[in-house]
Parts: structure tokens; C-alpha cells; sequence
């Protein structure tokens, strides 16, 4: 039995595994694929601190290396389910071959980003198809920028832009915003942005090299016009990757998995970090902080309980 399966090796869990590991755990990290999570998505990291810039793949090996001195034992494999005896003693986590057992399970599994699904999105991810303004935005100064959705995230972040770009152009299927009414008046009052009303993004052009602009379709009157971008930011909203921990009561109406400060869930024993946590800031930084807390955390819990 380990004294603790993290399941996701992401900047949280990797980070987990480490203070959990130093604490002369058991620890299995599981994996999916390779160590670093959507970090190996990322061309340049800008914002994390101790470095001038770095490749997320690049930065997913520095926080992987030390996992290996402190023999984190690496299970390739894509959990199913999570299982709880009730009694905060052993936990069972499912994978599509094998079962293991642990006295306590951090989950760190993520969010994936909700796609448009349209032409040309996949193939100019990373080439002026972006998911994250606070990631990106820097290497997109002097430009025009669109950025797709309506809600929150898409006004804030197209807000944060403006400090970077010539122009942002928020464009949104519908004829008037969803985000909170105090964000919707920042953003109208700011010269750099513009809108596009009632229209959605049908296709994304682009060369070999980047994202050169758009196709665009209004949805009252059909009409279809093409216009040029120097990158697109898609905020059309974040999934969580949860489906594992679904029967267990510990996540809000729409997947995110609750917790306290302490990165605890209601369930004794079981932990939840980084991105498929439910909480607003989504960064490397604050998963590596979190994963810190939860495997401090996981040593203590043991201590007390076993």
C-alpha cells in the first residue's frame, strides 16, 4: 500500500510528490503521459519566478529530476475511478489495468480548455492560438488581437491584454456580455478594445508559420466576412478533469472539486490541487504553492491517523 497515489503529474503534482517524498513517504505519481501537464503546451514561460524566460517542456524536467532522487514511484496509467471506504483509511484508485491502494490520494488531474471545434483551431495552437492571456499575451506586443467569448474570463483577459497588444477585438455570439456588469465597464471604457456583436469564429486562418486571422459568421443575418489577427484568444470556457471523483460528493454542480485552504476535500484523506481545483487563478505558481500544502498536508494526515 503507498502512503500516497497523486494522480496527475503537472506542476501540482509533481510538486506534491517531492514534499511528500521528502517526508520518507511512499509515494506513486500517476501519469498519463509525459511529466509536466499542459506546461509541455507552452513555447515560453515568462512568469515564473527564477527565470528570465524558459520552455514549458524545459521547465517540466527541472521539477521532474528531483522526483527521481527521492524514488517517486512512476504508474503509467489512465484512472477511471476513485474509491473511499468510508473511514478515511484506504483509498482505491482504478486504472484501466490495474488497481492500487493508499491511505491517502491527491488528486491533480487538471482542466482542459473548451475548444471553439472549428477549422484551423488545432493547427495553430501555440502558433497565435492561445488558451491563456496571462501565459501568452507578452509575445503578442503591437498587434491585433481577438479574443473569443463573452463571460469573465474572455473580458478580463481581454483587458489584460491591451497593456501588450495595438488593438483587442472581443467578439461574442450573442448581443451583449455575460461577464459581471463592474468588468463589462472597464472594458467599454478602454480605447484599444472593440466588439464584434452576434457573430461566432467559423474558421482560423493562417501559413506555415502562424495565425494570419479569421473567418467570422453573423449568427442573425448569416453574412460571412474574413478578418486578419495577429493571434486569437479562446475563452469559451475550462472542463474540469473529474469524472473520476464524480460519486464521491466532493465537487460543485459543474465538476470542480472543492476544497479548504488546506487543499482538503470533504472526503478525510483526499486532496485536490491545481487547475481542477475550484478557484480563480489557474498558474503554474499557484499549483507549485499548492502542491507544496497538500503534501505537507498528506504527511500529517498520516501521522495523525495511521
Amino acid at each position: 500500500m503507498y502512503d500516497t497515489l497523486i494522480i496527475g503529474s503537472g506542476p501540482a503534482g509533481m510538486t506534491a510528490a517531492l514534499y511528500a517524498a521528502r517526508s520518507n513517504l511512499k509515494v506513486g505519481l500517476i501519469e498519463q503521459g509525459a511529466p509536466g501537464g499542459q506546461m509541455n503546451n507552452t513555447s515560453e514561460i515568462e512568469n515564473y519566478p527564477g527565470y528570465d524566460h524558459i520552455s514549458g517542456p524545459e521547465l517540466s524536467m527541472k521539477m521532474y529530476e528531483p522526483l527521481e532522487k527521492f524514488q517517486v514511484e512512476n504508474i503509467y496509467g489512465i484512472v477511471q475511478k476513485v474509491e473511499d471506504d468510508g473511514e478515511g483509511k484506504v483509498k482505491r484508485v482504478i486504472t484501466e489495468d490495474a488497481t492500487y491502494e493508499a491511505k491517502t490520494v491527491v488528486v491533480a488531474t487538471g482542466a482542459k480548455n473548451s475548444l471553439l471545434g472549428v477549422p484551423g483551431e488545432e493547427e495553430f495552437t501555440s502558433r497565435g492560438v492561445s488558451y491563456c492571456a496571462v501565459c501568452d499575451g507578452a509575445f503578442f506586443r503591437d498587434q491585433d488581437l481577438l479574443v473569443v467569448g463573452g463571460g469573465d474570463s474572455a473580458v478580463e483577459e481581454a483587458i489584460y491584454l491591451t497593456q501588450f497588444a495595438k488593438s483587442v477585438t472581443i467578439i461574442h455570439r450573442r448581443d451583449q456580455l455575460r461577464a459581471q456588469k463592474v468588468i463589462q465597464d472597464r472594458a467599454f471604457a478602454n480605447e484599444k478594445i472593440k466588439f464584434i456583436w452576434d457573430s461566432v469564429v467559423t474558421e482560423i486562418k493562417g501559413d506555415d508559420v502562424k495565425v494570419s486571422g479569421v473567418t467570422i459568421k453573423n449568427v442573425k443575418t448569416g453574412e460571412v466576412t474574413e478578418k486578419s489577427f495577429g493571434g486569437i484568444f479562446i475563452y469559451v470556457g475550462m472542463n474540469p478533469v473529474s469524472s473520476m471523483v464524480a460519486d464521491l460528493g466532493i465537487t460543485d454542480e459543474t465538476g470542480w472539486i472543492i476544497t479548504d485552504t488546506d487543499m482538503k476535500t470533504s472526503r478525510p484523506g483526499i486532496f485536490t490541487i491545481g487547475d481542477v481545483r475550484q478557484k480563480d487563478l489557474r498558474q503554474i505558481a499557484t499549483a507549485v504553492g499548492e502542491g507544496a500544502i497538500a503534501g505537507q498536508g498528506v504527511y500529517q494526515y498520516i501521522v495523525e491517523h495511521f
